[in-house]
């Protein structure tokens, strides 16, 4: 069978490619076209358009690159058209890929969704649409099967979390927590600042700042694929015990004995690999006031978001200082009881998303049964 695949960003591209591997082993003549990147080709996908050449963040660069993005959505349908799928399967990426969904479903395709929107935090009103247009919805968050079905009375399917099969591969793959990035003696406090230098310019200071007051610990900051060292140097220059490390997040996080972590799926990551830490955002007083307005949440961090509680500490806007980071950062490293109870929920929160099962199993599973209809 045929399955056209569509994913526009570096983390679509993991979980894509280990959709393609599931599918090819559910479905041996299987015919998979693609966009993506180097993962979703080497896994078996014939690779149409790479996520670089998709990836437009923040409102001037998407308005400044429109006519691209057009052309790119124009291109995709003719693409589809000329190739005729069996299934159409649209990785995350919404902005795109609802549009496509749209118009599939109007060409009659079977649209298939694998990790959906996250349309319970903001723009709600794109769920009526997305009922209309996507025959099959598969989700990765437990609380979304409820979302769905009691605010929107549409049956969706829960297949667990893609990083969970990622990170426990992961795990399993390192004999111990001392291989791999360590280049000092003293234990590890991981940095995550996020991956825009307009972000990383706001938060990275502060959370350096605290370096100074742990001087027995060494400070590593993971830097964000493609931007250029450079940028970074004036960041680490600010105590002795600062280094940093490139394209290796995961064997940092190994090594780490706690993590200062930019809100995002780095938090849920970081869980995963269970570091305890502290959520840092701070944004300009403009666009938290207008979030704050838009975004209809309780918590900012996935981990407290999924457990439905606050594991770990979110220190938001001007909560995110030096003091408070010093003060969450010795409970975390020295009251055991604190860390123990991190720790434990961190436990119950792996247990929780692997209920679905193997995520990548899963969803190929539902997508081939969409094919045998």
């Amino acid at each position: 069978m045929k399955y056209y695949l569509i994913s526009g960003e570096a983390s679509g591209d993991l979980h894509g490619s280990n959709l393609i591997k599931e599918l090819i082993k559910q479905d041996p003549a299987a015919n998979i076209r693609c966009w993506g990147g180097d993962l979703m080709e080497q896994a078996g996908g014939t690779l149409v358009k790479h996520y670089r050449d998709l990836a437009f963040m923040g409102f001037a660069e998407v308005v400044k690159n429109l006519p691209t993005i057009f052309r790119n959505i124009q291109f995709c349908k003719t693409d589809i058209q000329n190739w005729q799928p069996d299934v159409l399967v649209l990785i995350d990426y919404p902005g795109f890929n609802l549009r496509i969904a749209a118009w599939a479903k109007k060409k009659g395709y079977k649209v298939a969704y694998y990790i959906s929107p996250q349309v319970w935090a903001w723009k709600e009103s794109r769920v009526k649409k997305m009922k209309q247009c996507i025959d099959k919805m598969l989700c990765i968050l437990p609380f979304e099967k409820d979302y769905y079905k009691k605010k929107w009375n549409w049956d969706v399917e829960y297949v667990g979390h893609p990083l969970i099969e990622v990170i426990d591969k992961k795990i399993k793959g390192t004999e111990t927590k001392q291989q791999g990035t360590r280049s000092s003696s003293k234990p590890i406090i991981a940095l995550l600042p996020g991956s825009r230098k307009q972000e990383i310019s706001k938060k990275l200071p502060i959370m350096l700042s605290v370096a100074a007051h742990f001087p027995e610990y060494q400070f590593v900051v993971a830097k964000a694929p493609g931007l250029e060292d450079d940028f970074y140097m004036p960041f680490l220059t600010t105590a002795s015990n600062i280094s940093s490390v490139s394209n290796q997040t995961y064997n940092l996080l190994l090594q780490s004995a706690a993590a200062l972590v930019t809100s995002g799926t780095a938090t849920l990551e970081t869980a995963l690999f269970k570091v305890p830490e502290v959520v840092c955002y701070k944004g300009s007083n403009i666009s938290y006031q207008i979030a704050k307005r838009l975004i209809n949440i309780k918590y900012i961090s996935l981990v407290n978001l999924i457990m439905d509680k606050l594991i770990v500490k979110e220190l938001i806007q001007d909560e995110l200082n030096t003091e408070n980071l010093v003060k969450e950062l010795h409970l975390i490293l020295n009251d055991e009881r604190h860390r123990a109870r991190i720790l434990a929920d961190y436990h119950a929160l792996w247990d929780r998303l692997s209920e679905g099962g193997n995520a990548s199993s899963l969803t190929a599973k539902h997508i081939t049964s969409m094919v045998k209809i």
